[in-house]
């Protein structure tokens, strides 16, 4: 077990970095492309409404074929994304690549936390899953950090971190390729025969649980990864702080989930998951309202700490939820949510750009800070009704 989710969790991190590492980037590409940040951010659009829809096809896939190996098959196609990316000859032609990329990265996270769920309790899910979330923000805060660092490089810039990517996917892919035989869980033919693709899909849609976790997880990539993608930028432009700079600010927020992970157990048993989804939202609202609110630009970092520890005490609760919500096809149920959390990402995306370029930054945090603690008491009121029937 231990040797399986270390595995998962190397492939975790890169998928964390391929996520964040355009978010630091955003001001080389606009000016390398004499484009805006908000049409820079096509980058993270194309990728992110990728990633999502691709999950539909790879949970069902996973079901038949086995969750490891095809999470081994999606780390090599992140490898040869991140390469074609790095040799772009134009920005229309990285958008392109980068939704390529990111149909092969939905193949990576989902697949792992359903593996998870295959093979250890719902009691100990949670905790097991921190450890995969380990990796998952270590490559958050690595990527965040390290797309400030290439950005400012004037040798390297963006092509540096694509390229840099695509070498580390190719050696976490051949890792896993070696011990594919020790992790590989049993498969689970999925009912409905071999072409059952609706019915799998159908058999979580149709239970009114799942919808509402789906949903939750869509709500929360709207709200919290939209925005989030464009702190560098806001800190860059209100402060004229260099983007490394900001972009290590912000790479605090992994430090927070990093926090988390290593206490989840304790936080779990202590305060159960109803308090954890309130908390979780009160803090992220509050977050966004100090981040409007502060008048130096180094109060960032603490509150990124905040904000990251208080979007996994939500996060993980409602993935954790995601992995039971149709235990016959786990594959297809966790990369539902999946998609449902990046394609509202995507969406998040799609209007915090237009609004950071014509409207200003005070939208952009305003309407998180209200609606996240809105969101966590939600779901708390969903856990409670649920613990009742």
């Amino acid at each position: 077990m231990r040797a399986a989710v270390l595995l998962l969790s190397m492939g975790a991190f890169l998928s964390g970095c391929a996520l964040r590492i355009c978010d630091g980037l955003l001001p080389r590409l606009a000016s390398d492309f004499s484009i805006t940040a908000g049409t820079a951010s096509r980058v993270v659009l194309s990728f992110a409404m990728a990633y999502g829809l691709a999950q539909l096809g790879f949970g069902p896939l996973g079901d038949r074929f086995g969750k490891a190996r095809m999470v081994c098959t999606a780390l090599f196609g992140c490898s040869v994304g991140a390469l074609v990316c790095a040799l772009a000859p134009g920005f229309d032609a990285l958008v392109g690549v980068r939704a390529i990329w990111g149909i092969a990265s939905a193949g990576v996270l989902p697949l792992s936390m359903a593996w998870v769920g295959d093979a250890v309790p719902y009691e100990q899910r949670q905790a097991t899953l921190a450890r995969l979330l380990l990796g998952t923000l270590s490559g958050m805060m690595i990527g965040q950090l390290a797309g400030g660092l290439f950005a400012d490089a004037p040798a390297l810039g963006w092509r540096g971190a694509f390229g840099t990517l695509s070498v580390l996917y190719l050696a976490v892919a051949t890792l896993l390729l070696v011990r594919m035989r020790t992790i590989q869980a049993p498969i689970s033919a999925p009912p409905g025969g071999r072409f059952s693709y609706g019915k799998q899909l159908g058999s979580v849609l149709s239970l009114p649980w799942a919808r509402f976790v789906l949903a939750m997880g869509l709500a929360e990539g709207l709200f919290l990864l939209g925005p989030l993608a464009f702190l560098p930028a806001y800190l860059h432009q209100r402060f004229g702080i260099a983007i490394s700079a900001a972009s290590a600010l912000i790479a605090v927020y992994a430090v927070g989930g990093l926090v988390y992970a290593v206490t989840a157990k304790h936080i779990v048993q202590r305060f159960g998951e109803r308090r954890m989804a309130w908390t979780g939202g009160l803090i992220m609202g509050t977050g966004f309202l100090a981040w409007y609110l502060s008048p130096l630009a180094w109060l960032a970092a603490p509150v990124a700490l905040a904000v990251g520890f208080g979007t996994y005490l939500f996060h993980n609760t409602l993935q954790t939820n995601a992995t039971q919500m149709a235990p016959a096809v786990r594959g297809t149920a966790v990369s539902l949510f999946a998609s449902c959390f990046f394609f509202g990402q995507a969406l998040g995306t799609s209007w915090a750009g237009p609004t950071f370029d014509h409207l200003g930054p005070a939208p952009l945090l305003l309407v998180p800070a209200v609606l996240l603690p809105l969101l966590g008491w939600i779901f708390a009121r969903g856990l409670q009704r649920r613990a009742a029937t």
